[in-house]
């Protein structure tokens, strides 16, 4: 039996799961009795159609809530539309500590770097890994604060590592500025509530398409 959409939130993710209530999918039965595949259909698009509006509401929520450009928001929303099989839809979202200059335009001053009404004083916006410049700043800097470096660890120069990193040797670590998601994890139970909402409105509308359809061909009959 369906419960309606519901979400998972673990360590650096969450899942909002979109389907149908059982006692929503009731107020249908005569439709998926006489025309299965239409009702199917209908449900198909309505999880669709929610997990677009879905994706672009979260997006633009949390953007205005961490100060964050609603683009870089969108690049850690991954849809999974229904495309037969089960008729369930899921939006990933990686809430990992997202990197300070995916927030919007970074600006660097005599005194550090800003972004996005963030300052980061002693430090400084250059390539220092890979392809895309990034903020970084000297851990023996007197303006260093681990909160704005979260998820980072000291690591040695030949493991992996996550935001403290070695430049050239271990006698100059560096740190990335980074910024935490956390406050997002309360909100998936509330947005699994507005889903069913959501699901509800717009499935009734796409059985009443499907109905429509299936009354004129009748009336042809």
């Amino acid at each position: 039996m369906s419960i309606g959409s519901f979400s998972e939130v673990k360590k650096d993710s969450g899942t909002l799961h979109i389907q149908p209530r059982a006692e929503d999918l009731k107020a249908f039965a005569d439709l998926a009795i006489l025309v299965p595949k239409a009702a199917a259909n209908a449900q198909r698009r309505a999880i669709n159609k929610t997990l677009r509006w879905l994706r672009t509401r979260i997006a633009s929520a949390v953007g205005k809530q961490e100060k964050i450009a609603v683009r870089a928001v969108r690049q850690r929303l991954r849809s999974y539309p229904v495309d037969g099989g089960a008729l369930r839809g899921k939006l990933w979202f990686g809430i990992n500590p997202m990197e300070a200059s995916r927030a919007g335009p970074a600006r660097q001053t005599r005194a550090g770097v800003t972004v996005a009404g963030r300052r980061y004083r002693g430090a400084f916006y250059k390539k220092v890994y890979g392809s895309q410049a990034d903020i970084w700043i000297r851990t023996a800097s007197k303006h260093f604060d681990k909160a704005d470096y979260p998820d980072s660890e000291i690591t040695s120069r030949k493991g992996p590592s996550s935001g403290w990193i070695a430049e050239n040797s271990d006698r100059h670590p560096l740190a990335k500025a980074k910024i935490s998601l956390d406050a997002v994890r309360p909100h998936f139970e509330a947005w699994s509530r507005q889903v069913d909402a959501e699901l509800l409105r717009l499935l009734k509308s796409e059985m009443n398409f499907e109905l429509r359809k299936y009354l004129k061909g009748a009336s042809r009959v």
